[in-house]
């Protein structure tokens, strides 16, 4: 050969010999090619055409067949099911022609041999079946059996039969003879392809020799490697060359591809084995532990942490799991973290890895039995799921990493990632899962009772037919008294409301100030004096229990008093009101007890605010009318109980205050619970008292289901009973809950109790429990000088620095030129600027979201008191004021906002040392 071709490259080489190898097999293929068109012609007409004709003409053959059993069956036991098979076969068989003849085509003689076929079949069809049918199903059975003996029908199905056998024959001829054909056509395909793969191969093995000399080893050597590849095992050994040609670059390459696909081998290794031991796991907590522990050992890391996001929008990250963390080290992480708030919230934020080098030494110490040395780096890494961080990781090693560690850990995380959001959707699953359950299970009740009110319904609306005419001629005016009524309870309602407030702005200030002379904690005043406070102070608590007693019959009177069952806890009870009613009767001489008897459920389920507002106003009025011998309630439970127009089911206890005093007189039981009614009703009564208290009582007993009856007897005392169902499970009531003026002030106490001395018997309110408010800074705002004046007189007795304001502008301006103000209390109705607008912006604007802001307000509906909180208030108080529950609050913010700024400016320190 040419010497210039040895001394080709090896790329002229291998080109030269796939050059001629091509040319050799681009012949071989073109005359390949023809030979193989002619054979799938041929192998499609014997596959397809001719398989096809042979099968339709048995089916043919079969649907006749069906036709004839079905006929006979039919004829012979008069079973309508035996015509299934004969009207399938009918349809049949005509389709299975269509395609058959369709097929045959080309064929005249076949197509005239199929004609005659068909003609026997429409024949048999007329003559026979159709005929023996019809004589059947007319019932002419003497027919059908002489049809049957002269046996017409089974002649024209055996030549049928005969036709289609010839039909087959002469087909099966014409397929030997092509398959005769295409066997000799193979036998010179498969000649010719031998002697062109004999040239093929001759070419090739020369093109071979002529390449080979010098590149087959290395060749050899690579494909080993490729091998070994593919077979999964990396640790192939690598290739030595000593050319510098093509085959050295290639050399080289490989080893470069041995050692990327070791280390991706191992790094995939790692990443299956984690996959395995975090999908046995179900809980964030052993999910965690089990991912530190093993990335422990796979990059080399000897402190860690994982934060798992909570929330909705994951706002928050939760530390559930640490590695290698000792009791001395907790101080350095936090429990909780916010979304943003350190390195551990920014990295949950940016979605960044972050990297700490030259660390300090107080950063972290990593211990072991033999002593403790602080990490050379530390790592904070996020778990990303869909755009999403759903955890966070921070460790530290003894060692710096190289790239491969930090792309493990990426993979890691990955892997994590994914884990970590499918326990998450688990738990969330299997909670919706439980809430759907007890949702079927109400939906299944309620069904249930719903089918039963359907079938009253029914019953009930042909009565209702016969009185819609009557309706529908009283509707007109019972709508316009409805609208008077509504507009009557509305201003009756509007009404109560303005004056609730207009009441408590002056009694705030008038009992706070005559609270702070009745303790003349100076001690300046005399004793008469301080009794003069006292009864100031008395009488105006009895003004704002009658106000509360109004506003509560208000409520009841419109039907909108809001009733929430909870569990009531009975054995509570002999404390509880000991404490309410102790003193009063210590200071009338009076025994009074609280007595269970046996039977008495531990816990059974009503309003229990309203329940204590009833005992408490029954009590209240033994105590009142009562002035020797004693007061006692009595709990007993009854198996049933029924009234006039009261009759429950079931259990029910009965609530019984009985007491030795005054008595009542017949004719003055039902005038008690009326409105406003007492029993002495003289200009000269002996007892005080606006007379509320049994009416609301009674109405409240009516809202909660129960019934309140009376016994008494003039002088000998009364027997005031209160029955309730005894319910061991929650219930809803029948009243609905509206929104108003009247009927959603905040709850307070409906009873004053004792005197002003009473109340402050056990402790007094300026008790060295309240030293936090000591050197405080306090910003009073409210528009009534006297609310001011009061408070700022309470809150220097603390040693309090008071700062007012008359409006919500001199609040802001004050705010902003006093940063040493510590707590604020808020009037809400203000001029100029109310206490709404006035918390928006201290919250927003300023963005003062930590300081503890007090809302005092007279206005004491359930929605004020949600606005307030809303609008940014930390609390809410009504007037008026009670002194010891406004202190415990402000000193419970105040303590609030310390340990708050303790904890922020330890957090802020640690970062500054570790940044």
């Amino acid at each position: 050969m040419d010497k210039n071709v040895w001394n080709l490259k090896v790329r002229g080489k291998i080109a030269l010999g796939y050059i001629m190898i091509l040319f050799v097999l681009g012949l071989f293929l073109i005359i390949v090619q023809g030979r193989i068109s002619e054979l799938e012609q041929e192998t499609v007409m014997l596959s397809g055409h001719d398989m096809q004709v042979h099968d339709l003409t048995f089916q043919i053959e079969k649907n006749v067949l069906n036709m004839e059993t079905g006929q006979r069956g039919y004829a012979l036991t008069g079973n309508e099911s035996y015509l299934a098979p004969y009207y399938d076969g009918l349809e049949k068989w005509r389709i299975n022609y269509a395609d058959l003849n369709e097929m045959i085509a080309g064929n005249a003689s076949q197509v005239e041999n199929l004609k005659s076929i068909k003609v026997n079949i429409e024949s048999w069809i007329v003559k026979a079946g159709q005929h023996v049918v019809g004589l059947k199903q007319a019932g002419r059975d003497a027919e059908v059996t002489a049809y049957f003996q002269a046996d017409t029908g089974k002649s024209i199905v055996d030549q049928i039969r005969k036709e289609l056998q010839h039909f087959r024959d002469i087909d099966r001829e014409t397929t030997e003879k092509r398959v005769t054909n295409l066997k000799d056509r193979n036998r010179q395909l498969i000649v010719t392809m031998y002697i062109l793969w004999s040239l093929v191969a001759l070419v090739a093995i020369a093109a071979s020799i002529m390449i080979s000399g010098g590149i087959v080893k290395t060749l050899k050597n690579v494909i080993d490697a490729i091998n070994h590849i593919a077979d999964g095992d990396s640790k192939a050994r690598r290739i030595e060359v000593n050319t510098k040609d093509e085959i050295y670059d290639l050399a080289i390459a490989t080893n470069r591809l041995l050692e990327n696909v070791e280390r991706e081998q191992r790094l995939s290794d790692q990443v299956a084995r984690m996959s395995l031991k975090l999908q046995e796991k179900t809980a964030p907590a052993d999910l965690s532990d089990t991912f530190l522990s093993k990335l422990s050992t796979m990059l080399e890391i000897q402190y860690g942490s994982v934060y798992i996001a909570q929330g909705n929008y994951g706002d928050s990250l939760v530390r559930v799991s640490s590695y290698a963390g000792g009791e001395e080290d907790t101080h350095l992480g936090r429990e909780k973290v916010m979304l943003g708030e350190g390195l551990v919230g920014q990295c949950a934020l940016d979605q960044n890895l972050l990297k700490l080098e030259e660390l300090p030494g107080d950063y972290i110490n990593i211990s072991s039995g033999l002593g403790r040395t602080p990490p050379r780096q530390a790592v904070i890494a996020p778990a990303v799921f869909e755009n999403r961080t759903v955890a966070v990781v921070e460790v530290a090693s003894l060692m710096r990493w190289t790239p491969e560690h930090f792309t493990l850990l990426k993979q890691m995380l990955d892997l994590f990632a994914v884990s970590v959001n499918s326990v998450m959707t688990r738990m969330q699953i299997e909670q919706l899962y439980s809430e759907s359950q007890t949702m079927n299970e109400e939906l299944q009740t309620q069904s249930e009772e719903l089918q039963v009110q359907t079938h009253e319904l029914i019953n009930v609306n042909s009565k209702l037919e016969t009185q819609k005419e009557f309706a529908e001629n009283t509707a007109s005016e019972l709508e316009k008294m409805n609208e008077e009524l509504e507009r009557s309870s509305r201003y009756k309602s509007e009404f109560l409301a303005n004056m609730s407030h207009e009441l408590r702005t002056p009694l705030n200030s008038m009992l706070l100030l005559s609270q702070i002379l009745s303790e003349n904690q100076g001690g300046n005043l005399t004793e008469e004096q301080q009794t003069y406070a006292s009864v100031i102070h008395s009488s105006g608590s009895d003004l704002l229990a009658i106000i509360n007693d109004i506003l509560d019959l208000s409520k009841v009177e419109a039907g909108k008093m809001q009733i929430e069952t909870s569990a009531v806890n009975l054995t509570e009870f002999p404390s509880l009101f000991d404490g309410y009613f102790g003193k009063t009767a210590e200071s009338k001489k009076l025994e009074f007890s609280v007595v269970l008897k046996d039977r008495v459920p531990d816990i059974f389920y009503t309003d229990e605010l309203r329940l204590h507002q009833i005992l408490r106003n029954l009590l209240s009025n033994a105590f009142k009318f009562t002035n020797k011998g004693g007061v006692t309630l009595e709990v007993s439970k009854l198996d049933s109980f029924s009234a006039p127009g009261y009759h429950p089911a079931g259990p029910m206890l009965a609530f019984s205050v009985i007491d030795s005093g005054i008595g009542i007189s017949p004719d003055k039981r039902n005038l008690i619970f009326e409105a406003f009614q007492q029993a002495d009703g003289s200009t000269a009564r002996k007892f005080g008292g606006t007379g509320l208290g049994l009416s609301i009582s009674q109405q409240l007993a009516k809202l909660l289901g129960g019934y309140l009856t009376l016994k008494s007897k003039p002088n000998e005392g009364s027997i005031f009973t209160l029955y309730l169902p005894c319910r061991n499970e929650p219930w809803e009531p029948q009243g609905q809950i509206f929104d108003s003026e009247a009927a959603a002030t905040v709850e307070s106490g409906t009873f004053a109790n004792g005197s002003i001395g009473e109340m402050r018997s056990d402790d007094s309110f300026y008790s060295t429990d309240y030293g936090c408010l000591t050197g405080k800074t306090v910003l009073v705002v409210d528009d009534d000088s006297r609310n001011i004046f009061a408070l700022t007189q309470t809150l220097q007795k603390y040693d309090m620095k008071v700062l007012t304001a008359q409006n919500g502008f001199e609040c802001l301006q004050i705010v902003r030129e006093n940063p040493e103000i510590g707590i604020v209390l808020l009037d809400i109705m203000m001029p100029v600027l109310d206490g709404y607008d006035t918390l928006s912006i201290l919250r927003e604007e300023l963005l003062l979201t930590e300081l503890p802001i007090i809302a005092v307000s007279a206005k004491t509906m359930k929605e004020d008191r949600e606005k307030c909180l809303a609008a940014g208030a930390t609390d809410f108080i009504k007037k008026p004021v009670n002194l010891k529950e406004l202190l415990q609050l402000m000193c419970h913010h105040l303590r609030i906002k310390s340990d708050w700024r303790s904890e922020n400016a330890e957090s802020e320190d640690n970062i500054k040392k570790l940044m």
